[in-house]
């Protein structure tokens, strides 16, 4: 089968690999469509963050090269011995977390800081950027028919988002602030509306992401026009509840910190390419509180059932899909030089 698997630093290469097979425990999927992550474009230009390189992954017992897309939807073609809650022609998504289950952070139930954590389709276990996918049987959703398979792949991004919402100190009528109108952070706006925040702002450099956040509810800040801090300050009558930042740009994380209120919160929602230099000063006179989160937890079925009541739409959400031989000079290049792109869908199936 036809195959994206990651060699090295800007190396992506399309190639013929062996189909996987519906191992005992397993569920073999073809894959329909498969979004492009911000989390792959690191990898592509800045990895191998996640990518096994050099030394084997401790639970898939691969290393690069290896087949990327962990953001898929799909068919059950075929189930392995033992699988019980998935049958043939299920329509799915992957919640693509691989955790030891034997840590201390697993045996809290909090499987996404496992010790050893890893995603299909960074760290192994094949990945949604290929016409087929065999995973463990737990790893699977299934989506109702009132969702299309397109809508199916914004599952796993939007986890992100709901997630980030779900750990912050987030109130209904609380006024939020998201800074990064990408992919993720326009989800946060939809979990932020779901979640019942009475003013969502967002702020962003790109006109063409700056009318999705629009379109999406939120009050633009353009940085180019506005003293971001002091504007964001003076329309919430002292500083947002809680800001999200979703850029990775370290000089945009000490704006988010000071565009909150006393004892406000700063949710670090990006994965950052190089260290940022913040001053605790500006935390502590305030008493300002700041959370990291990573992947999520336990939040699928609930971003599916919001997803039926018509929050995180693929169609205001898709800019582009394109075919799995398109992948590298129509996706990955394509998110780098086009602003207008928020999420590109893949198909090994077009």
């Amino acid at each position: 089968m036809k195959a994206l698997r990651w060699h090295g630093l800007k190396d992506l290469r399309l190639e013929t690999i062996s189909e996987p097979i519906a191992s005992k425990g397993k569920v073999k999927i073809r894959v329909e469509w498969c979004g492009i992550c911000g989390s792959d474009l690191h990898e592509y230009v800045a990895g191998p963050i996640f990518i096994p390189q050099g030394a084997e992954h401790p639970l898939t017992g691969e290393k690069a090269p290896i087949v990327m897309g962990h953001e898929f939807s799909g068919q059950v073609v075929e189930i392995g011995e033992g699988v019980n809650t998935i049958k043939v022609g299920d329509r799915v998504v992957v919640e693509p977390v691989f955790a030891c289950g034997t840590c201390a952070a697993c045996r809290q139930g909090k499987y996404n800081l496992c010790e050893k954590m890893g995603f299909l389709g960074l760290a192994g276990g094949g990945g949604g950027f290929s016409e087929y996918v065999a995973c463990d049987e737990h790893m699977v959703h299934k989506i109702p028919d009132s969702l299309s398979y397109e809508q199916g792949a914004l599952v796993e991004p939007s986890a992100v988002a709901l997630y980030a919402v779900r750990s912050s100190q987030l109130k209904a009528g609380d006024k939020a602030v998201v800074f990064g109108a990408g992919p993720i952070g326009l989800l946060v706006i939809e979990a932020l509306k779901a979640a019942g925040a009475a003013e969502i702002y967002a702020v962003e450099l790109s006109p063409e992401r700056t009318n999705k956040a629009a379109e999406l509810g939120a009050i633009v800040i353009d940085p180019k026009e506005y003293d971001v801090v002091q504007e964001i300050h003076n329309r919430t009558n002292g500083g947002a509840d809680i800001a999200f930042e979703v850029t990775g740009v370290p000089p945009v994380l000490t704006q988010a910190i000071e565009s909150t209120k006393i004892a406000g919160q700063i949710m670090i929602v990006s994965i950052f390419e190089r260290e940022a230099s913040i001053k605790p000063n500006h935390i502590v006179m305030k008493e300002r509180s700041m959370t990291g989160i990573i992947g999520y937890r336990d939040v699928f079925p609930a971003v599916i059932s919001l997803m039926e009541k018509g929050f995180f739409p693929a169609d205001k959400l898709v800019t582009q899909r394109i075919k799995l031989d398109d992948i590298v000079e129509h996706g990955f290049e394509a998110l780098l030089k086009e602003k207008n792109q928020v999420k590109i869908l893949v198909s090994p199936r077009a």
